[in-house]
């Protein structure tokens, strides 16, 4: 099943853009940018940023609501139910706080695990059955930080962090291709292998 809908997930407004929970909205802005004709531009209706493209011959969406992360699944919803998108051709780019910086990963379904725009993505489409790519951003305990993961989150990644969510990224942006063609086997390996 190809992909149909790749969502970014971050804040809107210029203090936000910078912080690592705007993770998400920075692969989907790479991959706009990378694309000749994908450009993202205000849907009123969709409460979003919206693109629609073409990746390897498949025609696809790319979203950033334009709500707060908690509300994410307004837009999901939204533009999921206009175009008739199943959760299972939906992928969802997100910071992760489990995976280190510089890691990112690819799984289908689970939990929330506590991300606020995951649960309501979930409560949107009434499943947890759609894709995630998962950019890791390091936990604040593991960081050595003492910070609370809300603050955390909302603040900017430390230089070298910075940098190797850069590069998971860019290794991220090499499957997408594969996964939109729907080889979720062979963008898993791709993207997991170091």
């Amino acid at each position: 099943m190809p992909i149909r809908l790749i969502v970014g997930l971050g804040n809107p407004g210029a203090e936000y853009e910078q912080t690592r929970h705007n993770a998400g909205f920075w692969l989907v802005d790479n991959l706009a940018n990378s694309l000749p004709n994908a450009r993202l531009q205000r849907e009123a209706g969709f409460n979003a940023m919206v693109a629609k493209t073409i990746i390897g011959g498949n025609q696809l969406w790319l979203l950033e609501p334009q709500t707060y992360m908690n509300r994410s699944g307004q837009s999901v919803g939204a533009i999921a139910r206009f175009y008739k998108i199943q959760p299972d051709e939906v992928l969802v780019v997100h910071d992760e706080l489990d995976l280190p910086p510089g890691a990112a990963k690819l799984k289908k379904g689970g939990s929330s695990g506590g991300h606020n725009g995951l649960k309501d993505i979930t409560s949107a489409l009434g499943t947890q059955d759609y894709w995630r790519l998962r950019i890791g951003i390091g936990h604040p305990r593991t960081l050595n930080l003492n910070q609370p993961v809300a603050d955390f989150v909302l603040h900017r990644p430390r230089r070298e962090e910075q940098l190797l969510i850069e590069e998971a990224i860019e290794k991220a942006l090499r499957i997408i291709p594969t996964a939109v063609a729907g080889d979720f086997a062979k963008a898993t390996m791709e993207l997991h292998t170091p």
